[in-house]
């Protein structure tokens, strides 16, 4: 199978019934934990298509503003955010994951809630200006990685209306290069006194994948363009990364009224279908 992260919204309303913090993200976890065996296994924890973000706060001058997040069995996750003079910053990030869940956790040898707590390394942003970094950036706190990209959000949202300025992360400057999210195979797991993996060597780091562009006709008219790269995340015996190399790679499909599919074929199979 391959990992799968949805998107998140969250629109947080005052009693007005006015916006008063907005974010839309995506994240992953990487989570090292010890299995009944004594031995330690990584897993990925993505969201699922159904969360909740019960208990969200709008915040004001004197109180933080509440980013609150609830999904799957029992895991948590929240960001507060605090504003001085005339800009706003993420305080704390706090995590919480059930090694109850039996899916995700099937032989932990702790059970129960675990939380982390890091520091948010958010630069300060001007009040009235929305915070867009779709690059990655992580946190790496007692053996769990989170991991964001595709970041936009407003804390303190005057006059229930998003701004349209916008405050870019460092690494969304345009010479910095897309990154491809981390996965359990290019990203070393932290380790603590009270929960340490067995020392591994660390993994080849996997490039990021060409940018190819692949495109259809419907008679003597394009119908599809893609310009892409493309990393697959195959999960088998052990996470396995692809990088799709558009020299080799040719485009196929068919293009209707009201649907498209677009298939890049290596010369033996399909690779992907959209």
């Amino acid at each position: 199978g391959f990992f799968q992260s949805y998107a998140v919204e969250v629109d947080v309303k005052d009693a007005s019934n006015t916006t008063c913090l907005y974010a839309k993200w995506m994240m992953k976890f990487l989570i090292t934990y010890e299995t009944n065996s004594g031995d330690y296994k990584n897993i990925t924890l993505d969201l699922p298509s159904n969360v909740t973000h019960d208990g969200s706060v709008c915040g004001n001058d004197t109180q933080a503003a509440l980013l609150a997040l609830q999904f799957g069995e029992g895991h948590s996750w929240s960001n507060n955010f605090t504003k001085t003079n005339e800009t706003y910053q993420g305080n704390f990030v706090t995590f919480t994951y059930n090694t109850n869940d039996t899916a995700v956790f099937p032989d932990a040898k702790r059970k129960g809630p675990i939380t982390v707590v890091v520091k948010d390394s958010m630069l300060p942003v001007q009040l009235n200006n929305v915070y867009v970094c779709h690059n990655t950036d992580s946190f790496e706190a007692e053996n769990v990685i989170q991991i964001f990209w595709n970041v936009t959000l407003q804390a303190f949202v005057q006059n229930g209306t998003i701004s349209k300025k916008e405050s870019r992360c460092r690494a969304d400057t345009p010479t910095s290069a897309p990154t491809v999210p981390p996965t359990i195979a290019n990203v070393t797991t932290a380790s603590t006194s009270t929960l340490s993996p067995a020392p591994t060597s660390a993994p080849k780091p996997v490039e990021n994948p060409d940018i190819g562009n692949y495109s259809l006709k419907s008679g003597n008219k394009t119908c599809l363009l893609a310009t892409v790269g493309l990393q697959l995340n195959v999960s088998k015996d052990k996470p396995l990364l692809i990088n799709i190399n558009p020299k080799t790679t040719s485009a196929d499909g068919t293009c209707g009224n009201t649907t498209a599919t677009l298939r890049l074929n290596d010369g033996n199979s399909t690779l992907i279908a959209f």
